[in-house]
């Protein structure tokens, strides 16, 4: 870091410290229970931070909640597409035990014409455990803001009936794709985005981002849960301009579909994306979008004296994707890894995950503590003080997050699988494959998954194909 870095970096923490010392929030009850806020975002590489490498894209409030938290080097995604990673995530199994294992939809010729938000994926089971169930059992306030993809609205897997006090957003997450559409919901009540597609005047990023806003100070004198989706940088590429603009300077590729076509709401209606004049720039512009505010939203938590009683998490539902014009290779949004969406190999599974909470996380503190998603249930277990069902198949971090290491548990293995794919991580060995066959890493000197070692360690193999059929149903 340069000296202006420095200086701008000092000037930034001594504004909180004022922030702090200045707010006339009313004292903290030292008995209530913590908050937590979990951040997931949508397609970002374990590269497009630059706490995690990222050399053209700026992301100085993710940085910084690096600096003031902890940040994983080895923490995992529940799978490699969104569905199934967001089921994972919520229900604490692994890909081998959850309800959703893939994108799969509900046949859409069964809606009813106009019934947008009877569309969808396929949904959680009824009275499925979720994060959100069991906090609202400990009495905790609960909200899903944002893209959700486990069941249409009505259905087993709707948000509020899954534990959920409060829904904004998108349930298909098809529909999550574009950012200027004419519908959102709220509470199964459809929210009016009139003549969005064509104007664009509501970048629904920005709508989400004023939601949770909103929703936490009404709820700052509470207890709560938040699951806060953002669809950030998930394609179709488009931003605002003022988020273009620090990029003008970045090398550009060729425009991606047709420019001087007009933006239709029916490509939407076809799943099909819009196009982009200028993809390198507007991808970057999209993460660094994101990235302000999730630096608004911690200068929030402390204007409203509950940062140090509120557990930040974020993190990425899988690894970069190269749809609607995105280039991960010109911003090396997998770092040195293999892969990306739709891969088993670590670029498309190992994501970005940072922890904040001042007076709690050691500052500047990186954990190489291996961890995935279904280790979030017990955790929130773990800090709410209520039981951990016996089916989950997580271990909780609270250990590692709050330096008592010592007492951490560590997993004997992770397991995802996706379509006919399926992994193991083991220590430093990673399988990749299938029952008959399987490829062979030794993640410790080859994170990059370049040197097939499954000839050469047979035995290892073996067992990790015996694996693969003792972690599934």
């Amino acid at each position: 870091m340069n000296r202006l870095s420095c200086l701008r970096y000092a000037a930034l923490c001594l504004s909180v410290s004022v922030a702090v010392r200045a707010t006339e929030s009313p004292p903290r009850s030292v008995d209530r229970a913590a908050n937590v806020i979990y951040i997931l975002v949508d397609d970002l590489g374990y590269g497009d931070l630059g706490c995690y490498g990222q050399n053209i894209i700026r992301t100085p409030n993710l940085d910084r909640m690096a600096a003031e938290g902890m940040r994983f080097t080895d923490h995992y995604a529940g799978s490699t597409v969104c569905a199934p990673s967001r089921c994972v995530l919520l229900t604490g199994k692994h890909t081998g035990h959850s309800t959703v294992v893939n994108n799969a939809e509900i046949d859409r010729s069964t809606v009813p014409m106009g019934d947008r938000g009877a569309a969808g994926q396929f949904p959680l089971k009824e009275d499925e455990t979720t994060i959100a169930r069991l906090a609202k059992q400990a009495g905790y306030r609960t909200a899903c803001i944002g893209k959700w993809g486990l069941g249409s609205r009505n259905s087993t897997g709707d948000p509020n009936a899954s534990g959920f006090d409060h829904f904004f957003g998108y349930y298909d997450q098809r529909d999550a794709h574009y950012f200027y559409v004419d519908w959102l919901w709220r509470n199964g009540e459809p929210v009016e985005l009139k003549d969005n597609p064509k104007l664009h005047n509501q970048y629904t990023h920005d709508l989400l981002f004023e939601e949770s806003v909103k929703w936490i100070k009404s709820n700052r004198n509470e207890s709560f849960f938040l699951y806060l989706t953002f669809t950030i940088p998930h394609a179709e590429l488009i931003v605002p301009e003022d988020s273009m603009k620090p990029y003008a300077g970045i090398e550009e590729t060729e425009p991606w579909g047709d420019v001087e076509a007009e933006y239709r709401i029916e490509r939407q209606q076809w799943g099909l994306y819009n196009a982009c004049e200028k993809p390198r720039q507007t991808f970057a512009g999209m993460v660094s979008r994101l990235d302000r505010d999730v630096g608004r939203l911690l200068e929030l938590l402390v204007q409203l004296n509950i940062a140090e009683h509120t557990l930040v998490l974020f993190s990425s539902d899988n690894g970069p994707h190269n749809e609607g014009g995105a280039d991960p290779a010109f911003f090396s949004s997998s770092g040195p890894l293999r892969g990306g969406k739709r891969s088993l190999h670590e670029g498309g599974i190992r994501v970005p995950f940072i922890a904040w909470q001042p007076g709690k996380i050691k500052p500047g503190s990186v954990s190489e503590h291996v961890s995935a998603f279904w280790d979030v249930l017990p955790t929130v277990c773990d800090l709410l003080k209520v039981d951990v069902p016996e089916d989950t198949d997580g271990i909780s971090f609270l250990p590692t997050l709050y330096g008592r290491t010592g007492q951490q548990k560590k997993h004997d293995y992770l397991y995802w699988r996706y379509g006919g794919s399926q992994a193991i991580r083991r220590g430093k060995w990673k399988a990749v494959g299938s029952d008959e066959k399987v490829s062979l890493f030794d993640l410790q000197a080859d994170a990059g998954e370049q040197a097939d070692l499954a000839a050469k360690r047979p035995a290892i193999a073996s067992e990790m194909k015996a694996l693969f059929e003792k972690a599934r149903d």
